[in-house]
């Protein structure tokens, strides 16, 4: 089967960018019985930051897109981060010296840099002039005695072939008549980009290149260095930017697109993978949501268009809804989420005198089983609307009976409801036998029944409806909390 790869740098979170850009890859693969490589791409040391490589693999596996081999789990084709195989990338470019596909560059960082600004004031693309190309073996000898730093750059040559990109057809960019030779090895004997992707890709064995559409004219250049080498190239297919609904880039600025964000906000990954494929292309339907499987079933890499891709993160709580409801449908998935809201409310209300009861494992069933569809992340329970929930109000007597004098009666009412109806409480019901009810007593107004109500079920004025506060609640809190009004 194919093997594919994902090669962050590990220079900070996972962002929603690089998560659909492993999707894709982690989607091909299943699809095609195939292989889904995590690769940590950390030649520029300099940008490396402390544990994001294990970040990253962490976030793969809570998205449910787990590598089959990377840094963490191993493999048959590491080591699976780029710095521990500097010797592998040294003997590439020794090669191509050897070759004369690659030359020494002496030139030193200030006349690189004059280069660059003389450009800039013609108003030019800045490109190394290629000078050192020409140096004989005599100059480059008599340069290594004395010791000079050196890189070493690819000769770029006239005449790419053309490719034909999985996504975006046949595509050639003759690179050498629009840049200079580029650095394939630093100084400090470590790669560029452009040369341990290569290398690393033949050694990995890698057959499919799925990455971003940014890469698309470095192609043309990465398929001189196959030549090169004299190696078979993989295919590639690039795929198309994940902007903005307004078009704009994703900000990583706001921090707002890291999936810690996500995951610390209680979004569900299913939400976030369906979101990104949904305004994505590459997949026979579009409804909202799919689950991993039915994305894998409906994969075809002939359906990825080259449309930008526009992210509407307004709607990810309405993904979520769909994908929580599913969660809670389900009897293995909702045992978890149970254990879940019963660790929130502790630690939400956990300072309120949480009644045991209420965090008995039926009645938290119950109340996620009531709420299915009403709710679009599980912290929502435990929010102020939902704090009558959790927490039993300490309601008086004499509060009650401020609002009506016929708290009892009003008590009794609702008791003997609660028994007839306590099967099939729904909240269309409840409020014709609420209404029913109110005409039975002699002076109390509707409005004043159910303010009294709410008081005894919630302890609070406001919220939501007291029908809907019955039926969350349940028959036997209801009645409970009714008679422990009554007897205070």
């Amino acid at each position: 089967g194919p093997r594919v790869r994902f090669g962050p740098s590990p220079t900070g979170f996972l962002h929603l960018g690089g998560l659909r850009t492993a999707l894709y890859n982690y989607i091909f693969a299943k699809k095609h019985q195939g292989t889904f490589i995590l690769r940590v791409e950390d030649t520029d040391q300099n940008r490396v930051v402390p544990g994001a490589a294990e970040g990253i693999e962490d976030m793969l596996d809570w998205a449910g897109i787990p590598p089959d081999e990377s840094p963490g789990r191993g493999g048959p084709a590491g080591p699976y981060v780029q710095s521990q195989r500097l010797e592998l990338y040294g003997r590439a470019s020794a090669a191509l010296l050897h070759s004369g596909a690659a030359y020494r560059c002496f030139c030193s960082p200030q006349r690189l840099e004059l280069l660059r600004r003389d450009a800039l004031r013609c108003q030019q693309t800045p490109r190394y002039d290629n000078r050192c190309r020409h140096l004989t073996p005599t100059e480059v000898a008599q340069k290594l005695s004395q010791g000079l730093d050196c890189v070493i750059r690819f000769r770029l040559e006239k005449g790419v072939e053309p490719f034909q990109d999985l996504v975006y057809g046949w595509n050639r960019h003759e690179v050498a008549e629009v840049e200079g030779d580029p650095v394939i090895l630093k100084g400090d004997g470590f790669p560029t980009y452009h040369l341990a992707n290569v290398v690393d890709d033949h050694y990995m064995g890698i057959t499919h290149v799925l990455r971003g559409t940014e890469w698309l004219a470095s192609t043309s250049k990465h398929l001189l260095l196959y030549k090169a080498f004299g190696w078979e190239p993989p295919q590639f297919g690039h795929l198309p930017l994940l902007l903005n609904k307004d078009g704009g880039k994703l900000s990583k600025r706001q921090g707002d697109i890291f999936l810690e964000r996500f995951a610390r906000d209680g979004f569900l990954p299913e939400a976030l993978l369906d979101i990104v494929t949904n305004c994505g292309s590459g997949f026979t339907e579009k409804q909202m949501g799919r689950t991993l499987e039915e994305l894998i079933s409906q994969f075809e890499v002939g359906r990825i268009t080259t449309h930008s891709a526009l992210l509407d993160l307004e709607a990810l709580p309405e993904f979520n809804r769909i994908h929580l409801s599913r969660h809670i449908e389900n009897q293995g998935l909702r045992q978890k989420l149970v254990r879940e809201l019963q660790g929130l409310v502790e630690l939400v209300y956990g300072d309120q005198q949480v009644h045991p009861d209420v965090l008995e494992k039926e009645y938290v069933e119950r109340v996620l089983l009531l709420r299915k569809g009403h709710i679009s992340l599980l912290k929502n329970l435990v929010s102020s609307d939902y704090s009558y929930l959790w927490v039993r109000p300490l309601v008086s007597r004499q509060q009650l009976q401020t609002i009506s004098a016929e708290v009892d009666e009003i008590g009794k009412l609702v008791l003997g409801l609660m028994t007839r109806r306590a099967s099939a409480l729904t909240v269309e019901e409840l409020n014709k036998d609420l209404r029913s009810l109110q005409k039975q007593t002699r002076e109390t107004k509707y409005s004043s029944m159910m303010q009294l109500l709410r008081l005894v079920l919630s302890g609070r004025q406001h919220g939501p409806s007291v029908a809907e506060m019955m039926v969350t609640l349940g028959a036997e809190e209801v009645c409970g909390r009714i008679r422990r009004a009554l007897s205070s």
